[in-house]
């Protein structure tokens, strides 16, 4: 009989693990399901709140503690403790699943042959609301996902699926043992930023592994206040264009201490034209101001690889 792990990293959130677990625990599954929380070194309740809950009725939940600060260590230990499973589903401490979650993952691997499968993350603005300028496609940098109402199979990188909801088979761990989150995209703590999903997605993708999308697979993400300002889109995209300097932007010929002239201009440009419409109140121009810090992050990143480089001549 197949073994299925349902998986959640958590840091800090102690008061939200109660309705979570619930709504993990009430989900129909066609096969035996363990529940699997990571503690990635909580300060608060969350050891006791995890110990008490695992002695709730149910399916099982096992819990462990991740010394190594950050959602990388995290998820890979999880990979680790789900080796003897046969299904991996990671959801996020601050989500919920919607009904028949498991039914979707079992049918996709079980039965449709899927090497990984994600759904929709619907975002809930409770109790916050939504700010009025959050507009557009920029709910999709709170980890908002809809690709529509029918299954397919993703073909390309212009329909991704993140680790807020997705599922693995495990056999393709346990098959490759370098095939994990990338330690580069960390993110620690409350900190912003990361991307070792969109990594292990594209590292997926390229291997030719059958990645699934299922919109009956569904979760509801809850955004922090924080996240709802837009400081928090600027110093993402910022420290997004830093990890794609510092990792993954070629080395250029023409460059001056790693950046190339183009780049600045480029960066100035982006930068005049996120004033421009701020100034005359543009419904765009938070999205305007996100591309020009995320240029500022490529050339710090890319002059942070040209330090590196010589250090080590």
């Amino acid at each position: 009989m197949p073994k299925l792990t349902f998986a959640f990293c958590t840091y800090n959130r102690a008061s939200r693990l109660g309705k979570l677990v619930a709504a993990m625990r009430e989900q129909t599954c066609p096969v035996p399901f363990e529940i699997l929380a990571v503690n990635n070194n909580s300060t608060d309740s969350t050891a006791e709140t995890l110990s008490h809950l695992a002695q709730l009725p149910g399916p099982t939940l096992r819990w462990v503690t991740e010394a190594k600060q950050g959602i990388v260590p995290a998820r890979n230990r999880a990979i680790e403790e789900a080796m003897e499973s046969d299904i991996l589903v990671f959801i996020d401490d601050d989500e919920l699943p919607l009904p028949d979650l498991l039914q979707a993952v079992s049918h996709a691997i079980l039965d449709e042959g899927a090497d990984c499968v994600g759904g929709p993350i619907r975002i809930d603005f409770e109790p916050y609301g939504r700010p009025k300028w959050l507009n557009g496609d920029l709910t999709k940098f709170l980890g908002e996902i809809d690709h529509g109402p029918s299954a397919f199979w993703v073909e390309d990188s212009s329909t991704p699926v993140w680790s807020g909801n997705v599922a693995y088979r495990m056999e393709v761990f346990r098959a490759r043992p370098d095939l994990r989150f990338d330690p580069r995209y960390n993110r620690a703590g409350a900190g912003i930023g990361g991307g070792s999903d969109a990594i292990m997605f594209r590292a997926l993708l390229n291997g030719g592994y059958r990645i699934r999308y299922r919109p009956d697979m569904a979760i509801t993400h809850s955004v922090d206040e924080w996240k709802l300002k837009r400081s928090y889109f600027l110093r993402l995209h910022y420290r997004d264009g830093l990890r794609k300097g510092r990792f993954e932007a070629p080395a250029y010929d023409q460059s001056i201490q790693g950046v190339p002239p183009f780049m600045v201009r480029q960066a100035f440009s982006k930068t005049l034209q996120a004033l421009r419409h701020g100034l005359t109140g543009q419904p765009d121009a938070v999205r305007q101001a996100m591309n020009a810090t995320h240029a500022y992050g490529m050339m710090v990143g890319l002059w942070r690889r040209w330090k590196a480089d010589r250090a080590v001549r």
